[in-house]
């Protein structure tokens, strides 16, 4: 499992599996999963297969489009229900959240791979990630998972080239972490805020927004993040008079518009913030 960094990116990628005799995608349906997953099957074939959580951190939405993208890729697809829910240290929400929710999906697949000998853990992590706040891939350390995109330095941008290249459909599709990296950190995860982020985003898509957050705050406020261009429009009145009715009536008891825009993992602010306080 070497990259030749003289290869050039989607070379060294296929040459990182060819070594491996089988593996095991962590399959979330986003482009970086689904750039894995394509390689594993080019470089493997059915030697490959894929798995991917259910549970309510994850839309209804992303799950069909995993689906459809597994069956679009040609790999050996399993859809297993994790219950991240039921680990205090994710309900509680904490800036390590995501090493629990990882450390479930692991366990399930460490358990999964026992039915394939020798096969290898792989995900999605890609080289633009070492540098974001990710206790996600501490699990991944500890379980073993190995990071071809990021030990064969492909960035997001290089990964969508591949992507695109290989006919993927989602090549171009926006990042869409789990539902709970909505939530502020500090406020607890449940199944009920988890559901009204879904509902709240499913709405702003039907205005027809593509790339967008609702954040949850304490109080059952709404924060929407959309790109900048998108603000004058939503703040019209009668987006907005919608808008604002129909959150309200999800549960949102506040809707605000955050004119910063669209931030990607724009609540980690708030873990410096916490440590400033300290």
């Amino acid at each position: 499992m070497t990259c030749d960094t003289s290869l050039p990116p989607s070379k060294r990628l296929l040459q990182w599996f060819h070594d491996l005799d089988s593996c095991l995608v962590a399959f979330s349906g986003g482009v970086d999963s689904s750039v894995v997953a394509k390689a594993a099957v080019l470089a493997l074939g059915e030697k490959s297969f894929a798995v991917t959580a259910k549970s309510p951190s994850v839309a209804e939405r992303d799950l069909r489009i995993a689906q459809e993208t597994a069956e679009v890729i040609g790999i050996r697809h399993e859809v297993i229900e994790t219950a991240e829910l039921n680990r205090p240290g994710y309900v509680a929400n904490a800036p390590d959240r995501c090493f629990h929710c990882k450390s479930e999906l692991y366990d399930h697949l460490s358990a999964i791979r026992a039915r394939y000998e020798s096969a290898v853990i792989v995900n999605g992590a890609n080289l633009d990630d070492r540098g974001d706040h990710r206790p996600g891939m501490i699990a991944a350390t500890n379980a073993g998972v190995r990071s071809p995109l990021l030990e064969c330095e492909i960035d997001k941008s290089t990964l969508r080239e591949i992507a695109k290249a290989w006919d993927l459909p989602v090549w171009d599709r926006p990042a869409s972490p789990c539902l709970a990296s909505r939530i502020a950190y500090g406020v607890e995860v449940t199944p009920e805020r988890l559901k009204m982020v879904e509902l709240a985003e499913e709405t702003l898509r039907s205005l027809g927004l593509r790339d967008l957050r609702v954040r949850y705050h304490d109080g059952d406020l709404a924060r929407l993040e959309v790109p900048l261009e998108s603000i004058a429009w939503l703040a019209q009145p009668e987006t907005r008079e919608t808008l604002a009715k129909r959150l309200t009536e999800i549960g949102f008891k506040f809707v605000t518009l955050d004119l910063g825009g669209l931030k990607s993992g724009s609540l980690n602010q708030l873990i410096q913030v916490s440590l400033d306080k300290k």
